[in-house]
């Protein structure tokens, strides 16, 4: 096959949308909808990315010499290190302290998603290593320091290992769906006292309020109003100014609300909690949640006991409930390892960050085996009986 030549652009309304989602999502029983044209194409349309926001679009195409899209990754030129889950803010200090310029930097991810996918989109091995390879010719072309490539799937890490990326490891948590016929079936392989525990915060939560799971043509303005509240007040306390604005609510809607699941609590005629999550071909993956009137056992109940339930009656066989919590271990979630890949064009940065992460690696691992040993599942079931993703 003749070598693809290799491009960047600034924005994808130019990109053919079923061209990119071919590359994106080519199994769709597996389908992934935060790497769809319609997600990113979204983020860019409302300007949550793009202007002053710090994510600049310089998306990476390979194309034959016909023009038609082989491969694609989608990239950021980023002035700063927020809103990316996977935390370098250290790095940044300790080369700056020393007199480099960290920023910008390039980032391939899907904005202010901890969601892992693919992120060298295309079909062809030799491809998918053109990626990796135009990756770190971006960071020259761009005037960037490094480029990072974060939840990213293990297939894409040996890629990109090999073209001497260092790689990074991290732990999420994650409901397996083990072909539960119901949310009690579920309960029943959970030890008596972790089950009695989740009996009653379910029962706590549901005390005097009202639980709509609304999807496709049911959700309504008014729902996405509710929840932009909740999602203001919540991301305001988390972040300091949240990433997300109303248009993009309304963007995703438009083109992707057979994709979304919206949980939302309701108390005395009003909306006061919800809970968005993304369906995609094998998994629900929990994004946001707020609320106005903070009642105990709520954001458990909204964003993963509801989740859980929702899996299991869709057939799902997972919930990605997001970073961080090792609080969601009691409510049947196990750590799943998350991988990134990072290269830096200067060699003394790169060799020292790769050192770090070597030590980082046996630390995580460890970790994992830890936690998943305190994980809630009855001792005669064996626990957790499918591998690790990522393994």
């Amino acid at each position: 096959m003749p070598n693809p030549s290799l491009r960047l652009i600034p924005s994808l309304a130019t990109i053919n949308e079923t061209a990119w989602d071919a590359l994106a999502n080519p199994v769709p029983d597996q389908a992934n909808p935060f790497i769809r044209w319609a997600f990113l194409q979204a983020l860019e349309e409302t300007g949550c990315v793009g202007g002053d926001t710090g994510w600049q679009g310089l998306h990476m195409l390979a194309e034959d010499e016909n023009g038609t899209l082989l491969g694609a990754v989608p990239l950021y030129l980023k002035s700063h290190s927020l809103g990316e889950y996977v935390f370098d803010h250290n790095w940044a200090h300790a080369y700056e302290q020393a007199g480099g310029q960290y920023y910008p930097k390039l980032l391939a991810a899907v904005p202010f998603t901890p969601v892992p996918g693919l992120r060298l989109l295309a079909e062809n091995h030799e491809v998918r290593a053109i990626l990796a390879s135009g990756l770190q010719g971006a960071v020259q072309e761009s005037g960037a320091s490094s480029v990072h490539v974060t939840f990213a799937n293990i297939e894409d890490i040996k890629v990109l290992t090999e073209q001497g990326f260092v790689h990074r490891i991290d732990i999420q948590y994650h409901f397996i769906n083990s072909g539960y016929a119901n949310y009690n079936e579920f309960l029943l392989t959970l030890s008596s006292r972790k089950r009695k525990n989740l009996r009653k915060e379910r029962e706590r939560a549901a005390q005097d309020i009202k639980i709509e799971r609304l999807s496709g043509d049911d959700l309504k303005p008014e729902h996405w109003d509710a929840f932009y509240r909740f999602y203001l007040d919540t991301g305001a306390r988390k972040w300091g100014q949240p990433y997300l604005n109303r248009e993009f609510f309304e963007e995703i809607h438009a083109r992707m609300n057979k994709d979304i699941l919206l949980i939302l609590a309701k108390a005395d005629g009003d909306w006061i909690a919800g809970a968005l999550n993304f369906i995609g071909g094998d998994a629900l993956y929990g994004r946001y949640w707020g609320c106005v009137d903070h009642r105990p056992g709520l954001h458990f109940e909204l964003c993963y006991h509801q989740a859980v339930e929702a899996a299991i009656e869709r057939g799902l066989a997972r919930v990605e409930a997001g970073a961080q919590g090792e609080h969601k271990i009691a409510r049947g979630y196990v750590p799943i390892k998350t991988h990134s890949a990072h290269w830096f064009a200067d060699t003394g940065l790169h060799d020292a960050v790769s050192s770090y992460l070597k030590h980082e690696r046996y630390r995580v691992e460890q970790d994992v085996i830890t936690l998943d040993a305190h994980t809630p599942f009855r001792k005669d079931t064996g626990g957790l009986s499918l591998p690790l993703k990522g393994e």
